[in-house]
Formats: structure tokens, C-alpha cells, sequence
């Protein structure tokens, strides 16, 4: 397996698509155009078989109110597996990439997990954060309690330091906001 970072522009029309065929076969179909917009715009961690593209994770840069301060936050996308490619160790090895552009640019790192990839996240050494999270809606701040305890972060080292009883405050985008 080899693993390569590229931003998106680097992808290419043909590299995008390949990659929106991966996360809807990954996903089986229940992976949206907003999802997949939000997984753009930043660098990809691409794991390869020969030429193909079996394993796809982004990080885009995201703003995180924690306690009064904005923060550039490394905020990780569209991490999926080939089904048939599962358990081999492809998912961590994009996490691990995705975890290098963070600790290169960023003093955060967060996202949102879904049950099957919670361990994942985990095993790696992150979080989930244990206070309040929210968005900086059109509306102004609002709580996102269902978004609680699904939401991970990551500090790289010499990444900011951050109050556990804090709430974390998400930009506000299209779709879903975590």
C-alpha cells in the first residue's frame, strides 16, 4: 500500500470522481453532494493498490470557538475503506497521513465519528470531547447536543490547549454541520 497527500486541486477531474465513487460504494450510497463538498477544498490522504484508490480521508480547515478564541482547526472528512479492502490496516495508515498534515498545520485536530469508526479514532489517541458542542449559526450560537459524544479531537503536539469543560463551537455550513 502506498499513501499519497495531495490538495484538491491536485486531484484532477478524474481523481475527484474516482474518489466520489470510493466514498458512495464506502458510504453504500448514503454519502451526499454536501458531504462530499465538505470533504474538498483541503488535502487528501489517498491509499493506493497499484493504480487504484482504495482508502480516501481529507482535512479542511475549519474555525472552532473554544472559550473566547477562534481556532484553526484540522477538521477530517470522508475517511472510508474499499468495502472489500477492510481490516488491513488501510483506514489507520490514512488516518496516520491526515494526522501529519494536521500536526504540520494546524494546533487542532476534530471530527465527527460514526459508531463503526469510533475505535478507530480512538486506538490513535483521540478524544471524544466531553463538553457542550455547538455551531455559530445564522441565528448566532446554538447547541448541537446530538453531536455530543460522537465528536473527537486531537491535539497535535504543541497544538493549543483546551478546557474539557469548555464548548466547542463549529463554524456554520451547509448540511451537516459536524
Amino acid at each position: 500500500m502506498s499513501v499519497r497527500v495531495v490538495h484538491t486541486a491536485g486531484l484532477g477531474e478524474g481523481g475527484l470522481r474516482e474518489v466520489r465513487d470510493l466514498l458512495d460504494g464506502a458510504f453504500e450510497g448514503d454519502f451526499s453532494d454536501l458531504d462530499f463538498e465538505h470533504a474538498l477544498g483541503g488535502m487528501h490522504a489517498l491509499a493506493y493498490e497499484g493504480e487504484r484508490i482504495v482508502a480516501h480521508g481529507s482535512v479542511v480547515m475549519r474555525r472552532v470557538v473554544h472559550r473566547g478564541r477562534s481556532l484553526r482547526t484540522g477538521y477530517v472528512e470522508a475517511v472510508a475503506v474499499r468495502p472489500d479492502r477492510r481490516r488491513r490496516g488501510l483506514g489507520a495508515g490514512i488516518v496516520a497521513a491526515l494526522e501529519r498534515v494536521i500536526a504540520g498545520a494546524y494546533p487542532l485536530g476534530a471530527l465527527s465519528a460514526s459508531e463503526q469508526g469510533a475505535a478507530l479514532y480512538a486506538g490513535r489517541g483521540w478524544s471524544v470531547w466531553g463538553g457542550e458542542i455547538g455551531t455559530l449559526g445564522p441565528g448566532g450560537p446554538e447547541r448541537l447536543a446530538g453531536e455530543e459524544g460522537s465528536t473527537y479531537v486531537w491535539v497535535p503536539p504543541g497544538g493549543v490547549r483546551l478546557d474539557p469543560a469548555g464548548r466547542l463551537d463549529f463554524d456554520w455550513r451547509d448540511g451537516d454541520v459536524l
